[in-house]
């Protein structure tokens, strides 16, 4: 650290500075990564064995065979013997292993142009709501620091005066957006929704009665024992907590679909206040969803896009501090909103560090893990002044899919990952093109990669994301096939417009924009991930 540096961060506020992670790796994750490593490599283990029996078997002689037979014949409980350990081991191996988890295909929803907003409309709209010139003049450089373009979507009842944020208009767009994304899964893979076992929803901050999950069943007429689910309050992970709940259901029910949807509900949760910290999410969230069609049927690998191999869930909610950082509530007027916590920056870094710190033994080569491993273990038992090795994360991965929560947050893992601009590429433009659109983003990144034609057979893919709790979940994708786009994709009348030079502004603190810099970091990057890698890994 130079002079500079130090007196900068000396004068950093303590509340505002993250923990000192800096040679500081938990040991009891990278266990728990190497005990799920070793969990699933058991039956690998056990292939190399069955090769050289059946090696062997191929090079015996014909008469030794003739013996052997003879010789069985007349040890009859030899034989019996044998046969109930073969017949018992292959029982347990059929009924323990995990029964793979194919996705067949996915559609995200694409809204109507009558809903998108340019910059000047939405702040036009702000200032006939009764916003303050210095809550417009807040929102207006919000806007311009986003990475959001002109395109974006808002619900039909913001495009009201006054706005309308009632019950009815906000079923009208959860409706909207979940049956357009349904129906086209549907219409695309064949599959009839009385086919369908499993049906998990999620969706933050809207959860009337009858739930969505209802909603969807009544819409569809689906079966009368569908196992359905709704997961409410979760944040912008729910995503992949949904993808994880149906694995889990499809490990219990043979031979079924699980559909997911994620998706987020503004109409109602548009915020009127004029708190600055609770006024950025009215700037950032936009309208989107996704419909996901898992699968655990052997048949439909052959036309599936990609095998579930990996979800690994961080959750930090046993801690007040996590627990509160981002939280509904009231203003001091009455209006609701999400406030923020001075603390949220260093407890969605510990959220992080634990979580990809899970996953990296599941996924890097193992070159890459003795290489780290070694270092660890000579640090903490020997307290060696060694430089932590640094593994690299695109030998695990080929694509990258980092929740589009804004574009702070991708620079900093573009920049601390050492990624390449193609790595984030689907990120930035998710995030120009459609916004924040919570949990569903990373499956809009997804579209994207396929629509650029990029994904292979063999490829990784990465999901990453994080929200309240705190959480802070990954899923690992392997994809099957050279994958084509699917139909009616959502970039497919302006992919070929992409990627877009964006104007990098930096984020600078002025006197007026000082006040809300704190909130503004939080929660258009979620979390400074500048330091995340170097606290997971060392300096």
């Amino acid at each position: 650290m130079n002079g500079g540096d130090a007196a900068a961060a000396a004068a950093t506020p303590s509340h505002r500075r993250l923990p000192d992670f800096l040679q500081s790796v938990n040991l009891k994750y990278v266990k728990l990564g190497y005990h799920y490593l070793i969990t699933h490599l058991l039956t690998l283990l056990l292939l190399p064995l069955m090769a050289v029996i059946v090696l062997e078997a191929g090079r015996t002689d014909p008469d030794d065979l003739r013996q052997l037979w003879l010789h069985l014949q007349y040890n009859l409980v030899s034989v019996l013997v044998l046969s109930a350990v073969l017949v018992f081991g292959a029982t347990v191996y059929v009924l323990t292993r995990p029964r793979p988890v194919y996705l067949v295909d996915f559609a995200c929803y694409k809204p109507p142009d009558k809903l998108k907003v340019r910059f000047d409309e939405f702040l036009h709209h702000s200032k006939l709501c009764g916003f303050s010139d210095d809550c417009l003049e807040f929102q207006r450089k919000i806007l311009e620091r986003s990475g959001l373009s002109e395109e974006t979507y808002v619900p039909e009842a913001m495009h009201l005066i006054p706005p309308e944020p009632t019950m009815a208009n906000a079923r009208a767009e959860a409706e909207s957006v979940m049956f357009g994304a349904l129906d086209k899964l549907f219409k695309f893979t064949g599959v009839k929704p009385k086919d369908v076992g499993v049906l998990v929803v999620n969706c933050s901050l809207f959860n009337p009665t009858p739930s969505l999950s209802a909603m969807i069943v009544n819409k569809y007429k689906l079966r009368g024992n569908i196992k359905s689910f709704n997961l409410g309050g979760m944040g912008c992970s729910a995503g992949v907590i949904a993808v994880d709940l149906a694995r889990d259901m499809l490990q219990v029910h043979r031979n079924t679909y699980a559909v997911v949807v994620s998706t987020e509900n503004i109409t109602q949760n548009w915020y009127f206040g004029s708190r600055k910290s609770m006024l950025i999410p009215n700037c950032l969230f936009r309208v989107g969803g996704a419909a996901v069609l898992l699968s655990n049927r052997g048949a439909d690998r052959r036309r599936a896009k990609y095998a579930l191999k990996h979800v690994v869930r961080t959750h930090k909610g046993a801690d007040n501090k996590a627990f509160n950082c981002v939280y509904q509530e009231q203003d001091d007027e009455g209006k609701t909103g999400v406030s923020l916590s001075k603390d949220l920056m260093a407890i969605a870094g510990g959220a992080l560090k634990t979580n990809i710190t899970t996953l990296g033994p599941l996924v890097l080569p193992f070159s890459e893990q003795l290489l780290f491993f070694a270092t660890l273990v000579a640090k903490k038992l020997f307290n060696a002044k060694i430089k932590p090795y640094i593994p690299d994360f695109k030998l695990a991965f080929e694509h990258f899919c980092i929740h589009a929560g804004g574009r702070a947050v991708i620079d900093e893992l573009e920049k601390n990952l050492q990624l390449q601009p193609v790595h984030v590429e689907a990120s930035r433009m998710t995030l120009h093109r459609f916004g924040n659109t919570s949990s569903s983003s990373i499956w809009y990144e997804l579209a994207y990669m396929e629509a650029k034609g990029r994904v292979r057979r063999g490829h990784r893919i990465w999901q990453i994301a994080f929200g309240s709790g705190f959480k802070c979940n990954s899923a690992v994708w392997h994809a099957l096939r050279n994958v084509k786009p699917s139909p009616e994709s959502p970039w497919e009348d302006c992919i070929d417009r992409y990627p877009v030079e964006l104007d990098m502004i930096a984020l600078e603190e002025s006197a007026d924009f000082a006040a809300a810099n704190s909130a503004l970091y939080s929660v258009i990057t979620l979390v400074c991930t500048s330091w995340i890698i170097r606290y997971i890994y060392g300096p």
